[in-house]
């Protein structure tokens, strides 16, 4: 049976970040990172834009080289799941039956991608993005296919049908709100991102539920939609959302639900179990004290830090500003803070000369900012944010005053 004084379950960008921050912080003990994919830690945000897009390789994405992993003695055990939690016994339980023992655990899981539950959602196909191996399967199948669907308006859902039409296919995107990015961003954001991509050929539909699959001999053929009406499809994506992968953890005991509860030290109710990254649901104070769940790599790395420096012995509360980007065709989406429960919005710039900003304000006080190729808003916008920064909302508005001026 394999053990290690700390056992990280989740190859990803906070099981990577967590294992390069305890040798940073000096952890001399034994390391086991369990990954349930076959390739060493990399980067996910490149998978529906820059490696579907085919413009970046996959050893472009790796995390840190294989050599960087052996000269700081951290083991991989990959293409293994973990099914079993025993908190009493330090025991984990792979689905091959193996046994691993830990010391400390730190789960990384972060989540699989949601499901359609229609009729024909398992057909060949149909697509998720998650992995690399999602990405290639895809690509595997888009040679000969004409027209893609895409089932969600989030930025999965957007990203790929912007790389897909550059790709020259027709894209015809589903959406069950009546806006685009409607559970992350205002009305203003959504209304500017339709029109991009109609602009550049997609075709959207709002308000739009998808009913089945339609299927022809075990593979899609199209999508159709509660009303009636077929469009047909040779491939199907779909980008809903992930269910966080904390199943073996809840099993065990842990408090949770929708991810698994943990305190501002990445402590989950388990002992020596912390959790972080997608399936970790905190208290953030950037959503006003809710407990929440943030799907981002700098919430992935910052918990995986936390996490560390507990381990460590020299615990430091979580309390990092939320930031997260999108790329769109020529568009870079920055978005710092939490739009969460915001009672107002002032736009800054214009969005016609597609350069421009949403700034969100909750009681007068600045929460968040979604800025479009507007890099110095973005970073100007963190102070802003970070000091809940109360300012005249012509001021805001009126994009000849730098933002910083007004976090000092």
């Amino acid at each position: 049976m394999r053990s290690a004084d700390v056992v990280i379950v989740g190859a990803g960008h906070g099981g990577a970040q967590a294992a390069i921050a305890l040798r940073q912080g000096g952890f001399a003990g034994s390391m086991l990172v369990i990954g349930d994919e076959p390739e060493l830690p990399y980067e996910r945000p490149p998978l529906s834009k820059d490696y579907l897009a085919g413009e970046k390789s996959f050893d472009r994405l790796l995390i840190r080289k294989p050599d960087f992993w052996a000269e700081r003695s951290v083991e991989f055990l990959l293409s293994t799941r973990v099914e079993a939690v025993d908190p009493a016994a330090h025991l984990l339980t792979c689905a091959s039956g193996a046994e691993v023992g830990y010391g400390q655990l730190i789960w990384a899981t972060g989540g699989a991608p949601r499901r359609l539950s229609c009729e024909g959602a398992g057909a060949h196909g149909v697509h998720h993005i998650r992995t690399r191996a999602d990405i290639d399967g895809l690509l595997a199948e888009l040679a000969g296919v004409a027209t893609v669907a895409i089932v969600g308006g989030g930025y999965i859902g957007l990203e790929a049908a912007a790389v897909l039409t550059k790709l020259g296919k027709r894209v015809v995107l589903f959406e069950a709100a009546d806006r685009v990015l409607a559970r992350v961003a205002g009305p203003e954001l959504s209304a500017f991102f339709e029109d991009e991509h109609r602009a550049h050929g997609v075709e959207l539909h709002l308000l739009a539920s998808v009913a089945a699959i339609e299927t022809e001999d075990g593979r899609a053929t199209g999508v159709r939609l509660a009303d009636g009406i077929v469009i047909d499809a040779g491939l199907v994506i779909v980008g809903i959302g992930i269910i966080p992968a904390v199943a073996p953890l809840l099993a065990a005991g842990a408090d949770g639900g929708n991810g698994v509860r943990v305190d501002d030290h990445c402590r989950t109710s388990l002992p020596d179990i912390l959790a972080i990254g997608d399936c970790a649901l905190h208290a953030n104070r950037f959503a006003g004290g809710a407990a929440i769940r943030l799907e981002s790599v700098q919430n992935a790395n910052d918990q995986a830090t936390v996490a560390a420096r507990t381990i460590l012995g020299v615990p430091t509360g979580y309390d990092a500003v939320p930031w997260f980007w999108s790329n769109q065709y020529d568009l870079k989406l920055q978005t710092v803070g939490l739009s969460i429960g915001y009672d107002a919005t002032v736009l800054r710039g214009d969005p016609t000369a597609r350069s421009f900003s949403v700034i969100y304000l909750k009681h007068g006080a600045v929460i968040a900012l979604d800025c479009v190729n507007a890099v110095k808003d973005y970073v100007a916008g963190r102070a802003l944010v970070a000091g809940a920064v109360r300012a005249d909302r012509a001021v805001l508005a009126d994009p000849t005053i730098p933002l910083k001026t007004l976090a000092s």
